[in-house]
């Protein structure tokens, strides 16, 4: 199986759309992390206006850890579009190559075929999360340095010390792993049903913007249905940065979406075994 992994993973670096989401990490990172160096202060200023008419803010919040933060708010929108460019091809790209017929008539399984790619697909989405975690901590720490974290959320305004945050962001990307995995299984899950690269590309992104528009209408039957939408928990890294850690709340959200995982990787195998492959 490991031989079938490096081998998928050859096939996934080899092409050219592999590398967009990682240049576009790498320019769109340091690009906003100068922008908020020249004019990240007028940002604070106003997300922190009316807690300055009450409180005195010292210490260096305009920071590298603070912009990572930021940063990783893009998650939602950004990272799933270029995750389902790789994952989305994985299968439906030996389909529009027209090598479905010899990729299953060597000596392997249907199984193996399904689980060395859906794994190479793993593999990809955790190395361009660890890109962005790379860029945006170790960029944001040589353009403007570290310091205390102001993080708002529903328990208010939250200033953490500069020695208990680092360990926060790697628990954060850690999750995102997950999360962004399961934008990777489902964009796999399409990849078994068609026979191009587009079709699960959009199909994927078009469940993730439904789903993200049913959490927000405020209709009592659509917000019951809520907690069974994957949507509902690609952001809860944040949980991370609250004070203290509901570790219930994180353990919950983690099941779910790991368990999105498993459920897509096992449609995905069902559809692909019973494929009639004719090319």
């Amino acid at each position: 199986m490991l031989t079938l992994i490096q081998i998928e993973l050859y096939k996934i670096f080899k092409k050219w759309r592999t590398y967009i989401g990682f240049m576009a990490i790498g320019t769109l990172v340091p690009v906003i992390h100068i922008a908020m160096y020249f004019s990240g202060s007028h940002t604070l200023n106003s997300m922190t206006e009316n807690l300055q008419s009450s409180f005195f803010l010292v210490g260096k919040l305009l920071n590298g850890y603070f912009v990572s933060y930021f940063i990783m708010m893009s998650l939602v929108v950004h990272i799933p579009f270029l995750i389902t460019l790789v994952a989305g091809d994985l299968l439906a790209g030996e389909a529009s190559a027209g090598t479905y017929r010899m990729l299953i008539t060597r000596p392997i399984s249907r199984n193996q075929i399904v689980t060395s790619k859906f794994l190479a697909g793993i593999i990809y989405t955790s190395l361009l999360i660890i890109w962005l975690a790379f860029t945006s901590l170790v960029l944001g720490t040589i353009i403007l340095g570290t310091g205390e974290l102001l993080v708002a959320n529903n328990q208010g305004i939250i200033v953490f010390a500069k020695d208990d945050i680092l360990w926060r962001f790697l628990f954060a990307y850690a999750y995102a792993t997950l999360s962004m995995s399961v934008v990777a299984s489902l964009a796999f899950l399409f990849s078994a049903l068609v026979e191009n690269a587009i079709g699960p590309i959009i199909s994927t992104m078009a469940v993730i913007i439904v789903f993200l528009i049913l959490s927000a209408i405020p209709v009592e039957f659509i917000q019951s249905i809520k907690p069974f939408l994957f949507t509902s928990y690609l952001l809860d890294w944040m949980l991370m940065f609250k004070n203290p850690i509901d570790s219930i709340e994180i353990l919950k959200s983690v099941s779910i979406l790991f368990t999105h995982v498993i459920v897509f990787y096992f449609i995905a195998l069902f559809i692909f075994k019973r494929k009639d492959i004719l090319t």
